[in-house]
């Protein structure tokens, strides 16, 4: 099935794709495509904030320093300043759309979090994505230039090699998605195109991630031959709700960045002097992390603890209303005692090579977001810088798509999506048991410590496991849990090649058989 023609297709709801689609549709027509509900992807649930330099006493080389050390050096200078330097601008164009950001008087509530010098993220309470996600939907919604349609699972970008008549160049135009309420696919054509898709963290087991972060964007244009880039490093969030029943809950980094310490639960000991005496609970989350991944596997701990109950009880009901009410209706009252936290997957920080114009390899494709690696995180993400990425790179792929307009064609005659050879699935049961392997040997030998056997163990599970998935996807119907499963295999092949070819340990990738940082940063760039 076809779908009508539009100007440009974008892939992905959150901030980056919103925020092109808003910028694009002053002067053209935008469809925007979303796997499940609108508000499903990981924007709303961003609960820290905004990263910029609104302070007096900071400076655009304060944010620019923490971002590099934060990154371990392997972030791109000439990246970290392009989007620092345009951080106020988006904030201003927020505050335009009716984002409330928290104010102490008329000035904007500035809070701190782990691996800043200052005072300078701009927050809505604890809920920022949440909010930032409802007034760029709104504005879209109200768009009459955007066309916003959920319930769409993109299966593969559509290229040259789609064409009637095979062309053999990567020019993409569009993308065959699945529309989930009927079963079938369907085919978006578009002059451009952008993956603003997120990241890949539901390949590992625990993470924080929404349940459709399975590296979609990434493996579509892995396969239609964009180069990726440091998917080795991958963040663990230090601090997730330890919950039999309630998977994935963040405990925001804010937490730390107002006063919280953290505990071992058995000793009762304040343990952070030992990994970071300086910085203590405000380090990179990367040492952090594994921090409390090491008292865990020390001792034999389920979790550790979170305390921030000596701060008045009214201080952390006013600055996380929303972490204070989903703790309390679990029997924690965090204003009275500890959280019981364990680290979790958070963010993909590598992805598509971009460059400062956001666009990737292929002609006719540009990419935002968390599904990119633009430069700007290096080999560690400084908190609150993500959000921020997202509209400095959704409107720098739609100010160079006008730019270059006139010398993008219309679509040529493309395919429809072949059915005629495939059947409905008889074994549903292979794709669960395939998806739970997947996420549990990732978490095993690919997770916040790793070793060169770990990493070959992993390599060879998935070598097994893709001859499978490749057989299944040949012989049946496409289902969502099809195309994320086959994606997530395909994202953690990146990981797991990304990884084994770093020989040191940098950032987030910290390897027990290669402990020293080498003393030259480089990329890690994998050519489809």
């Amino acid at each position: 099935m076809s779908g009508t023609a539009y100007d440009v297709l974008i892939i992905g709801s959150g901030a980056a794709g919103l925020t092109a689609a808003l910028a694009l549709a002053e002067t053209k027509r935008v469809l925007v495509l979303a796997k499940g509900d609108l508000h499903s992807g990981s924007t709303a649930w961003a609960q820290g904030g905004i990263a910029a330099v609104l302070d007096a006493g900071d400076t655009f080389e304060n944010h620019i320093r923490d971002t590099m050390v934060a990154g371990a050096g392997l972030n791109r200078r000439e990246t970290v300043e392009f989007v620092i330097e345009n951080a106020p601008r988006s904030i201003e164009r927020l505050i335009e759309l009716g984002v409330p950001f928290n104010r102490e008087g008329k000035d904007l509530h500035l809070t701190r979090e782990g691996g800043h010098s200052h005072r300078r993220i701009v927050h809505v309470a604890d809920a920022t994505g949440w909010a930032v996600q409802a007034a760029l939907l709104k504005a879209a919604e109200d768009n009459p230039n955007i066309t916003l349609l959920p319930g769409r699972a993109c299966i593969d970008l559509v290229t040259g090699r789609h064409g009637e008549r095979f062309s053999g160049n990567g020019r993409v135009w569009g993308a065959y998605a699945l529309n989930e309420v009927t079963g079938k696919v369907e085919k978006h054509l578009a002059r451009a195109t952008v993956l603003a898709s997120g990241g890949a963290g539901r390949v590992y087991q625990f993470s924080t991630a929404p349940r459709g972060a399975t590296g979609d964007g990434i493996a579509m244009a892995w396969r239609a031959g964009c180069r990726v880039s440091n998917m080795e490093m991958m963040q663990f969030h230090p601090t997730c709700l330890y919950n039999l029943e309630v998977k994935n809950f963040l405990v925001t980094e804010a937490v730390r960045g107002e006063g919280g310490r953290l505990y071992n639960p058995v000793t009762g000991e304040r343990y952070m002097e030992k990994y970071d005496p300086e910085r203590m609970e405000l380090a990179p989350r990367d040492i952090v992390a594994r921090a409390n991944d090491d008292q865990i596997k020390r001792y034999g701990l389920d979790y550790v603890h979170l305390d921030i109950s000596h701060q008045p009880p009214e201080f952390v009901r006013e600055h996380f209303p929303t972490i204070y009410e989903k703790l309390l209706g679990l029997g924690i009252d965090m204003t009275k005692g500890p959280i019981p936290v364990v680290p979790a997957q958070h963010y993909t920080c590598g992805g598509v090579l971009i460059g400062l114009d956001a666009r990737t390899d292929l002609p006719g494709l540009w990419a935002a977001g968390e599904c990119t690696e633009s430069g700007l995180h290096g080999a560690n993400r400084l908190a609150s810088n993500s959000l921020l990425e997202c509209f400095v790179f959704g409107e720098a792929a739609a100010k160079d798509i006008l730019e270059c307009w006139d010398e993008l064609s219309d679509p040529p005659a493309t395919k429809d999506w072949d059915e005629s050879r495939v059947t409905d699935s008889d074994e549903e049961v292979v794709i669960k048991q395939n998806w739970t392997e997947i996420r549990r040997f990732m978490w095993n030998y690919v997770g916040i410590v790793r070793t060169t056997k770990r990493l070959e163990r992993a390599a060879h599970r998935i070598k097994l496991l893709t001859n499978e998935v490749d057989d299944y996807y040949g012989h049946f119907r496409v289902t969502t849990d099809l195309i994320e499963l086959r994606n997530l295999l395909q994202s953690a092949e990146l990981i797991v090649k990304s990884a084994l070819a770093r020989h040191e340990s940098r950032g987030l990738h910290f390897t027990l058989d290669y402990p020293e940082t080498l003393d030259q940063a480089r990329d890690t760039v994998l050519v489809p």
